[in-house]
């Protein structure tokens, strides 16, 4: 069953979702299980309601943007004994499909629904579709109230104006009228240090490996640690956003199986999560294999676990550890082991333990990346070469030479007391997709704000004395490209003041009223 009922999704879609709503028969999940999955949407399809969520995306930190091309499956799986059954068991999934990344959330509303939908009829998802209509839009930075069977989350989106790694706390009202309210702590992140706890001393290696966009597969015993390690592995890189595909839960029934797992080209540049023994034969090409046993947090200290040549990967039942013959570029930092370690000793709660380890990632991140940002700012043409009467000028090419020679003296030794060849790191990461699609976004923001320091440039001319001193058709031709311009920046939201547009549309009217009569009513009805 789908609900809401006027839902519309392919039969390839539909496939794809079955076969990925269920654990694969060898990982013997009983009980509860919960996980999550993504999976290509089917090209073609008519987008809905996207202008809507376009407006909120705009709000986001890059990491969170939604990805149009995907949507993502969140799981609950419930497998008892039935002897009524024919199979002899109950096997159930309840499966909400999204745009939105927000594991956390969505795995907290499942958690509250699942069971009871499992014990009563579809009568009860009908009653959820209500409580989800009522929901206000998810906009970023506000403290939003969601009711869901008589219970109410409280959460917050964060915003791209957050300072990374800090987030502001929900806090728990303690409300008068009947309804239990939940604080979530956080819409999108799993738990890091559980989810690293099995391969704790490549903690840096992954970063690494992730970073650079390298194929990377995860085999794990079920869909639950599989997914969990893929999101904690794509989360690393924060604020970078990962530019690649990842599947936190794949199957050989996935579209993309063949194209995936074939052997007459590279391994893709992506993350797979996956719980078939099948895998261990048919990725046995791939460069780089997490393997994760069952996942439970230690009470002692994590062995030292070297890292594991390939060839020694032919089962699935092969001992926990990472198989590559990946040699990181920067030294290990027996710093955060050292941290972690005592934080085990000492019994320091998980969630403790992950801000420790999240922390560290963002500032190895930071220390790698602001190199390149002070890099490409300096590749904007200075204020005044920007004219109001010449079209915007250019950004400046990116030359690796030229930024490699900028290391010396500003690379990330300022922030980081890492030793290694970051210069080979850097190297490798600009052939990157990360690279590529970080880039990519920056020269997007750095040209929209050429464009708007463009128009305030305009905006400060007396633009109806020009038209005095130019001929009638010079002047139309001005009066179109301002009204463009106009349209413009309303179209791809441009970084300008409210007032600099009203001025603007002041002054285009100004100058329509100082032509003629019949230029007047024409230019009047023109809209572009």
């Amino acid at each position: 069953v789908i609900y809401p009922a006027h839902s519309k999704l392919t039969d390839k879609e539909k496939t794809n979702i079955c076969y990925l709503s269920f654990p694969d028969s060898n990982s013997g999940c009983l009980g509860d299980t919960q996980f999550c999955f993504r999976f290509r949407r089917s090209p073609g399809r008519k987008v809905s309601l996207c202008c809507f969520l376009d407006q909120l995306d705009r709000d986001l930190p890059v990491y969170l943007k939604k990805d149009p091309a995907y949507y993502y499956g969140y799981v609950y799986f419930r497998q008892v004994r039935d002897k009524s059954l024919k199979r002899g068991y109950f096997q159930k999934s309840l499966v909400l499909i999204s745009k939105l990344p927000y594991v956390h959330l969505f795995r907290t509303m499942l958690k509250q629904i699942a069971p009871e939908y499992f014990e009563k009829s579809e009568a009860f998802l009908e009653a959820v579709c209500s409580d989800v209509d009522h929901w206000p839009p998810p906009t970023p930075g506000k403290i939003l109230h969601l009711p869901i069977m008589g219970i109410i989350m409280k959460l917050r989106i964060p915003t791209y104006r957050d300072k990374p790694g800090t987030t502001p706390i929900v806090q728990n009202m303690h409300q008068a009228d009947a309804q239990i309210s939940m604080a979530l702590p956080t819409v999108h992140e799993v738990d890091l240090f559980r989810c690293f706890c099995p391969v704790f001393f490549h903690i840096q290696m992954l970063w690494e490996l992730v970073l650079l966009g390298e194929p990377l597969v995860v085999m794990a015993p079920s869909p639950s640690e599989s997914s969990e390690t893929v999101l904690a592995l794509v989360s690393c890189i924060s604020p970078l956003k990962y530019c690649s595909d990842f599947r936190p839960y794949f199957t050989i029934h996935d579209s993309e199986f063949k194209e995936y797992t074939t052997r007459t080209q590279a391994p893709p540049s992506v993350i797979l999560g996956v719980t078939n023994p099948f895998f261990a034969k048919t990725l046995q090409h791939w460069p780089h294999i997490i393997r994760i046993g069952d996942i439970k947090l230690p009470g002692e200290v994590p062995k030292q676990v070297k890292v594991k040549k390939l060839k020694n990967l032919k089962t699935l039942d092969s001992k926990p550890g990472v198989y590559t013959s990946y040699k990181p570029y920067l030294n290990k930092d027996e710093e955060i082991v050292k941290q972690l370690q005592k934080g085990v000793q000492q019994k320091r709660p998980t969630e403790a333990q992950s801000v420790i380890l999240r922390r560290y990632f963002l500032e190895l991140t930071e220390s790698f990346i602001i190199p390149l940002e002070r890099y490409v700012a300096s590749l904007m043409p200075l204020q005044k070469c920007i004219s109001p009467w010449k079209s915007p000028p250019q950004l400046r090419q990116f030359s690796q030479d030229d930024f490699m020679k900028t290391l010396e003296k500003a690379g990330p030794q300022l922030t980081s007391g890492l030793k290694g060849d970051w210069i080979g790191l850097y190297r490798h990461f600009l052939k990157s997709p990360n690279f590529d699609g970080w880039f990519r976004s920056r020269q997007k923001e750095m040209t929209q704000k050429l464009e708007a320091l463009h128009l305030e440039a305009l905006c400060n001319e007396n633009l109806v004395f020009w038209s005095q001193r130019h001929t009638e058709v010079e002047t139309v031709d001005l009066v179109l490209k301002l009204k463009n311009k106009l349209l413009q920046a309303d179209r791809e939201h441009l970084p300008v003041k409210t007032d600099t547009l009203k001025k603007l549309e002041a002054h285009i009217n100004d100058i329509i009223l100082a032509l003629p009569d019949d230029l007047q009513d024409i230019l009047l009805k023109t809209g572009t």
